[in-house]
């Protein structure tokens, strides 16, 4: 009988389990509780949602992009009250805009963020916004999927009561498993919410009561173990190259991508109208009129099917064109080509373009 490198490994010890866990906590420089779930992102993001809303709920929905919609959907589904705050997605909220929020509508006792929105490009200021939050005395979830290791992400010092995060984007790690770390708070108000989720693959409490109380001994089920070993290799990879070396090179690769679109010309534009609203994990474009970016987009990976290019999604797909610099992918050479085949399928189109200039400013921007 044959073997293969993903076959036969030995059993996942809980032991192994919690040291994974513990290492993640480290990435978030978090004391709070930090719980590995055996799923994609979206698992602990409805599972947080589902704990902590129910009828009577008052929720605060910050819209930057598709996700914060789907956080509304799931809070109303659970009976909340919700206010949905939505800001054109070429921008960011400001912690302004959520203060006023909180003072019209004092009940609100949950808000509910996405801190970087890779779909649309933005990213949002969570430390402010945080703090406008704590005042209010609001519990404060946040899904910071696409910026873990992107950019900074300090749940404690932010005031984030659930910080829910996955390695499939700048930590160039699994899809497959995902962590939420959780604050003192959060847990009471999920232990006294009588409709959140138990005995249930959505349950943070299933967690905390059989897994946390217990000593973190006896695992809930069988876990996920190749994406387990996935995601402690990807944290290893990060400890090496160190979280902040990490971040600057992300943040190099938005600024490179920017800056070469806006030089390669052809009405090619950053759709996220200013920089500083502008999320390090991935760019996105505005195509230029008249030209279909999903249209555009094929043309540019005939040439390189590899490259982490994608038109936008749903109404979007016909004008925005994003640039998924994360991960292993926020390199110089990633940015140069991708650019290189927008510029290339532009050209094929008609359209004037200037590839060598935007060869120039991603190599100044890197250096």
């Amino acid at each position: 009988m044959t073997t293969h490198p993903f076959l036969d490994l030995a059993p996942l010890s809980a032991q192994h389990f919690a040291s994974i866990e513990e290492r993640v906590a480290g990435l978030l420089s978090t004391s709070q509780d930090v719980v590995i779930m055996q799923g994609e992102a979206l698992l602990p993001l409805e599972g947080c949602i589902r704990g902590a809303a129910q009828p009577g709920t008052t929720a605060l929905n910050v819209i930057t992009g598709p996700y914060g919609q789907t956080f509304g959907n799931w809070l109303r589904d659970c009976g909340a009250t919700v206010v949905d705050l939505a800001v054109p997605f070429h921008t960011a909220v400001t912690a302004e805009q959520v203060r006023q929020a909180l003072a019209e509508h004092p009940e609100i006792d949950f808000v509910s963020l996405v801190h970087a929105e890779a779909a649309t490009g933005n990213t949002n200021p969570v430390a402010e916004i945080g703090e406008a939050v704590r005042e209010h005395g609001a519990l404060f979830m946040l899904d910071a999927v696409a910026s873990v290791a992107a950019e900074p992400l300090l749940p404690d010092a932010w005031g984030v009561d659930l910080c829910v995060i996955g390695a499939q984007k700048a930590m160039g790690g699994p899809a497959g498993v995902s962590a939420v770390s959780v604050s003192e708070r959060a847990w009471t108000r999920l232990a006294a919410n009588p409709r959140a989720p138990r005995r249930s693959y959505l349950s943070l409490l299933d967690w905390k009561e059989r897994w946390i109380d217990g000593g973190r001994k006896a695992l809930l089920h069988a876990p996920a173990q190749l994406e387990m070993l996935a995601l402690e290799a990807c944290v290893e990879r990060i400890e090496a190259e160190g979280l902040d070396a990490l971040m600057a090179r992300h943040a190099t690769a938005a600024a490179a991508t920017r800056a070469g679109a806006i030089a390669l010309g052809g009405g090619l534009t950053p759709y996220v109208h200013e920089a500083r609203d502008a999320a390090p994990v991935a760019t996105t474009l505005r195509a230029p009129d008249g030209v279909d970016a999903s249209e555009l987009v094929a043309k540019a990976l005939s040439a390189d099917p590899v490259l982490p290019l994608v038109a936008g999604g749903g109404a979007l797909a016909t004008e925005m064109i994003r640039v998924n610099h994360y991960g292993p992918d926020a390199t110089r050479g990633v940015v140069h080509a991708s650019l290189a085949a927008l510029g290339a399928a532009m050209g094929e189109t008609g359209l004037a373009v200037d590839l060598e200039a935007a060869r120039r400013a991603v190599t100044a921007a890197w250096q």
